[in-house]
Formats: C-alpha cells, sequence, structure tokens
C-alpha cells in the first residue's frame, strides 16, 4: 500500500538548535543564550551563538529539502526574536525572517509547519520566574497571537509547545535545562499545568478569531512497558503512563487532569494550584485541539523501584539513559538485555510504538496524530568522503513501517517528520551526535553534504512508502 494522497512526509528542526544569529537583528536574549554559557552545563561548553547558521542559510537549506522531496517542514519560531522582552514591542526584523522562511517554503511548494515554543523563553521571562509566573502564560498567548496574525495567510499547522515534560522536568526536578533547578517536584507540576493553559488560551484564541487551519500541541510520547507480568511491576507500568503520559494528554484532549494523578498530588501536598476559569478553559477547548503531535524515540521499561536510589540531577542524568528512579520513587526504568540499544542507550522500538498508539486511540478515541519527532541521533561514520549513516536509514525505515501499520489498522495518523531535517546542536550534547539527513561540516565553514540518508528518504517520499 501506498501511504493517503494528503499524508505527510516531513523532517523537522527548531529555532535555537539551527538559527544561530543569537544577537541579530534585535533579537533579544532567550534563557538558552544565558544557560549554555554556564560552564560545565552543556558538552564542550557550546552554545547556539551560530548553531549552523540556518539565519543566513535558510534558502540553501530549504532548496535542499526541496531537492530531497520533502513535503513539510516543522520550525520553531524564537519567541525572543519576535519579542526580545517577551513582551511590549514587536521587532519587525524577527518577523521579516520567519516571513521570508515561510515564504521560501511555499516556493517550493513546502507545507510550513509551525511551533511557537520549542524551549527557548526569552530571558526576561525567566528572570521573573518563568513558566513559575502566570504572567509567561499571559506573554504566551499575546506571542501566539502575533504570530497567528502575522503568518495565519499562509501557515495552516500549529503546533503550541513542544515537549512540556522535558522543558519543565528538566528546569525543576533534574537542572539540567533552564532554569537549572533541581528537586523542585511542587514546581514542576506548577509548570506543567501552566502550560496546558496555555495553550489552551492559545488554541480559543485561535478558534475565536477564525484562523484557518488546524492547532495542536507536540508532546512525548514514551510508553511504559512492564518488565514482566509480576504485580509490583505492572503497577508500576500503570503509575509511569498515568504521571508520564496521562498528565500530559489527558488534559489536552479530555479537559480534565488523570483522578489517579491528582489524588496522588494531593497526598503529597503537590497539586499545582488552579483556579476554577483555568480548570474550565481547559475543559471548554479540549474538542477545539485539532490533533496530537508526537515525539517517539523510544518506549520506558519499567519495574518497581526495589532500591534506595532517588532521582538524581544534572546532565549526565538526563539523557534518557534507563536506570534512572520516578521522581517519587515509585518505579525506575530499566534496560534488558533481550532489547536493541541506540549507542546513547535508547531503545529502538518500532513495535512499542504501534503497541502504544493502539494504547492511546483506546483512551483518547480517534484523534488525529502527527508524528512530530522521530529518529536516531548517532556519530556518523564518513567513507570516502560520503556520509553512510545506514543505521539512521534502518531506525526510520522501521518506525515509518510501525506508521504504515498504523494507518492500515485505523489509527488517524496524518503526517511523519523526521528529526532531524539537518545536523543539529544537541541542546546538551553539542555536536557530539547527527540526527539530519543533511551533514553540517563544522570544519569548513558549515558547509552542507547530503547523507545517505537524504537519497534515501527521497526515494520513501516519491513512492509513498509503498514498499516498506
Amino acid at each position: 500500500m501506498k501511504m493517503p494522497k494528503d499524508f505527510l512526509f516531513g523532517a523537522a528542526s527548531a529555532s535555537y538548535q539551527v538559527e544561530g544569529a543569537w544577537n541579530e537583528d534585535g533579537k533579544g536574549l532567550s534563557n538558552w543564550d544565558v544557560f549554555s554559557k554556564i560552564p560545565g552545563k552543556t558538552f564542550e561548553n557550546t552554545n547556539g551563538d551560530v548553531a549552523v547558521d540556518h539565519y543566513h542559510r535558510y534558502k540553501e537549506d530549504i532548496a535542499l529539502m526541496a531537492e530531497m522531496g520533502l513535503e513539510s517542514y516543522r520550525f520553531s519560531i524564537s519567541w525572543p526574536r519576535v519579542f526580545p522582552n517577551g513582551t511590549g514591542e514587536v521587532n519587525e526584523k524577527g518577523l521579516e525572517f520567519y516571513n521570508n522562511l515561510i515564504d521560501e517554503c511555499l516556493k517550493h511548494d513546502i507545507v510550513p509547519f509551525v511551533t511557537l515554543y520549542h524551549w527557548d523563553l526569552p530571558q526576561a521571562l525567566e528572570e521573573k520566574g518563568g513558566w513559575k509566573n502566570k504572567e509567561t502564560v499571559d506573554a504566551f498567548v499575546r506571542f501566539a497571537d502575533t504570530c497567528f496574525q502575522s503568518f495565519g495567510d499562509r501557515v495552516n499547522h500549529w503546533i503550541t509547545f513542544n515537549e512540556a515534560v522535558i522543558f519543565c522536568s528538566l528546569g525543576y526536578l533534574t537542572g539540567a535545562h533552564p532554569p537549572g533547578i533541581e528537586g523542585d517536584v511542587k514546581g514542576y507540576f506548577q509548570t506543567t499545568h501552566n502550560v496546558f493553559v496555555a495553550h489552551a488560551r492559545a488554541v480559543e484564541l485561535f478558534k475565536q478569531n477564525g484562523h484557518t487551519g488546524e492547532i495542536g500541541i507536540t508532546h512525548v510520547f514514551n510508553p511504559a512497558f512492564s518488565i514482566d507480568d509480576a504485580e509490583e511491576n505492572k503497577f508500576a507500568e500503570m503509575h509511569a503512563n498515568a504521571y508520564a503520559t496521562h498528565w500530559f494528554y489527558d488534559p489536552i484532549l479530555k479537559g480534565e487532569y488523570p483522578e489517579y494523578v491528582v489524588n496522588g498530588l494531593n497526598e503529597q501536598g503537590l497539586l499545582p494550584e488552579m483556579t476554577e476559569e483555568e480548570l474550565d478553559v481547559l475543559k471548554r477547548t479540549a474538542p477545539m485541539n485539532d490533533f496530537i503531535g508526537l515525539n517517539y524515540y523510544s518506549p520506558q521499561r519499567v519495574m518497581k523501584n526495589d532500591s534506595a536510589l532517588v532521582m538524581a540531577g544534572g546532565r549526565e542524568n538526563s539523557t534518557g539513559r534507563p536506570g534512572n528512579p520516578s521522581f517519587d520513587g515509585v518505579y525506575k526504568t530499566v534496560k534488558m538485555d533481550d532489547k536493541v540499544y541506540t549507542k546513547w542507550d535508547w531503545e529502538i522500538s518500532p513495535e512499542a510504538f504501534l503497541d502504544g498508539m493502539h494504547m492511546l486511540k483506546d483512551r483518547y478515541g480517534d484523534v488525529k496524530i502527527y508524528i512530530t519527532e522521530n529518529g536516531l541521533g548517532d556519530v556518523d561514520p564518513i567513507v570516502d568522503g560520503e556520509i553512510m549513516d545506514t543505521p539512521r536509514i534502518e531506525y526510520i525505515e522501521g518506525h515509518l513501517r510501525a506508521v504504515k501499520h498504523a494507518v492500515q489498522q485505523g489509527i488517524n495518523v496524518a503526517g511523519y517528520y523526521a528529526w532531524s531535517a539537518i545536523d543539529l546542536l544537541s541542546w546538551l550534547n553539542g555536536y557530539k551526535k547527527q540526527y539530519g539527513f543533511i551533514y553540517v561540516d563544522h570544519n569548513n565553514g558549515l558547509a552542507r553534504k547530503k547523507k545517505q540518508s537524504f537519497h534515501w528518504y527521497k526515494e520513501i517520499i516519491a513512492t509513498r512508502a509503498e514498499d516498506l
């Protein structure tokens, strides 16, 4: 079977990871501009000052994407490039860059898929408390409205937030992301709630103002599976899915928080401060969400935390590698002998991907799904000047096959966005691992080069994955 005609084959990036131009054309400071320059926070103290210079080379990059046959490009808008102080005056030069980027996509018949927030918060707002401060919610809604008005005549696909679980947990539990706070469990849950409210208010504004197109949110998708059938480990699976999936998906798609988690947080004095109006906006906007975006790399294999292990902070404990306990010490993730893993110990499991999508359908019904990230981080071998990233091809092939099976089995998957379109700055890992179809040579003026996977994905798109 060929993938449906309206299924979008795409690839993704994020502003801080590709743009560079950190202080050009009126852009304000982001929290990452500041945090990445604190010694020891990132691998080899890398930062996004230049990144891969997409800001100046976007025409070259979009032309390469067009050559690959890319049908859609998912990118994010740098909030401090549009509002240097997070609120206040708009930076017209910032709007101009994104207008040009969108127009360049459309010139090449590439559908722009815009993420409003991919972690780069204006530093001025971070200094006022960031996502713990509800003023940030108000500022985000204004930023979103400005983007809808400025780009909505050409952009029909919008994601409000990328991976709230990551920027909230690494920001407030492990301290590996800004604002670098460790062990603030109440702060973690409060920030997630504030983000969900900001999302809901932006969705409502989008619909009230009659913008065409669709809007949703992107979440991490790492479904939990017990390592065996032991009762205590099946309980760990239930608990992990409740806290890592249902807490994030339920308020968006059901308009309410999962009772099991609410009760648990209440008992521990960790329930976020929520107003009736905030709970009401979640409820009334849930049916307005047009899709859910899934960023899937690997599942979680879990068991009861049978040791005195507690969640540790810092960069090395925030890599996604199995072995860490949950924040509450109830379960821990496990590396299993019979599973396949990347060099960074992320499990490779298209089967868990498909099983997880069925779990979502069982809980949320026939919601439209975009796979907004999926890909392999690796050290790509260069053989006779060619980038032979065969493991990436094998990884994406397996996961695209799972997506194809999902479509055949009646799951409403509308598009697939590989991570990433081009090699980019990996937040904490610098340039240690690559993800892209397009290689960037940091020893040769950031020259671009097509990888083996570039040609492979081009063929997949051309044949609509018929032979997978």
